[in-house]
């Protein structure tokens, strides 16, 4: 597949020169030296991931700013700071509309920026809500409930073998080996720990036996396109046999990636992909994960708005190198993306804060 044709020529030619641009994001280092945990801060970006990201902006002819976590972006607002684009990947750190916080901050102060909204960053956060969304709408995903109470347990009506996952969590935290379950008894093991260690709902759904897809897709609404897909599978020496907290952790090690080859199975998960990123409404960039069920079809899994942009171990720039598009292109198409939503030419001009 040619990536050209996932460049628009408005996107290749839009001028970048001296746009100033606040980078926000989480940085694992400094939430480990507050004493987090690996896996509290596994959502939170590396310093190489920062150093590739400003890099790429600053050769688009960017004037970039570190800002930092959403708490930093807080204080530079209300002492007055400025940019024409602020270019978020924050995570947040704290409940399930975590990840909304730094673009509902941006909206207060009318400022500019990457990626999607508070709505669809809240909403996609929680696995339920976005699988009530997709369903809504038509789309294949397994069947599911919410447990907020063990009890709950014992009213799931579901076909067996299920799996279990926090309800509000990334990066395949909450998943390890146990969470195939077959048994009742299983489920209610699993849910309690799952609910005491993360304080938040479990959701459980009908496990999907067959191969799993992560599909990337940028820009917004009815100009979104897919930009291709990469399929996985999991050594057989590996922790778990799913996409586990452990296994993506390790990810070099256990997991083998790949170009999903082309065909009408190729098309159909695409099709399912688009499909779901555009009646969630995301903007700009983002990935949509997609696993077949017994009969070989494919079924929603989940969607990423702030997909990793580490530009070799990250599932989207491995995407674009797969399909020809370069790093710094990448970003550049994410940029240009947010602007012309914005529909911005010129820096805003300061406001003053009440």
């Amino acid at each position: 597949m040619n990536a050209q044709r996932h460049i628009s020529s408005k996107t290749l030619e839009t001028p970048l020169a001296g746009l100033r641009v606040g980078l926000v994001y989480d940085l694992r280092d400094e939430y480990r030296a507050a004493g987090y945990t690996e896996e509290e801060v596994a959502e939170f970006d590396s310093v190489d991931t920062i150093d590739a990201i400003n890099g790429a902006l600053q050769e688009l002819g960017c004037r970039t700013e570190r800002i930092g976590h959403g708490r930093a972006l807080a204080r530079l607002l209300t002492k007055g700071s400025r940019w024409d684009l602020v270019f978020n990947i924050a995570e947040g750190l704290h409940g399930r509309g975590r990840e909304a916080q730094v673009p509902a901050l941006l909206e207060m102060y009318d400022i500019a920026y990457t990626f999607s909204d508070p709505l669809v960053c809240a909403l996609t956060l929680d696995k339920a809500m976005t699988k009530r969304v997709v369903a809504s709408a038509g789309l294949a995903t397994p069947r599911f409930a919410v447990i907020q109470r063990p009890e709950e347990v014992d009213a799931v009506a579901l076909t067996y073998p299920l799996f279990a996952k926090p309800l509000a969590e990334g990066t395949g935290k909450g998943v390890d080996g146990r969470s195939n379950i077959t048994t009742p008894q299983e489920l209610r093991e699993v849910c309690e720990r799952l609910l005491e260690r993360f304080a938040q709902p479990v959701l459980v759904e009908e496990y999907l036996p067959g191969r799993e897809f992560t599909t990337a897709l940028l820009g917004t609404g009815r100009d979104a396109r897919v930009l291709g897909t990469l399929e996985m599978t999991i050594r057989a020496d590996a922790p778990a046999r799913d996409y586990s907290f452990e296994v993506k952790e390790q990810c070099e090690t256990f997991v083998h990636y790949f170009a999903m080859p082309a065909g009408p199975l190729r098309e159909e998960v695409e099709a399912l992909a688009l499909a779901a990123y555009r009646v969630l409404e995301c903007r700009d960039a983002g990935r949509v994960d997609i696993r077949l069920d017994a009969q070989g079809r494919p079924s929603f899994i989940e969607l990423n708005p702030l997909p990793g942009l580490h530009p070799t171990h990250s599932d989207l720039p491995m995407i674009a190198t797969q399909e020809g598009m370069a790093y710094v292109e990448l970003i550049r198409s994410i940029v240009v993306g947010a602007l012309e939503r914005q529909d911005l030419t010129a820096c805003r001009a300061p406001h003053t804060a009440s």
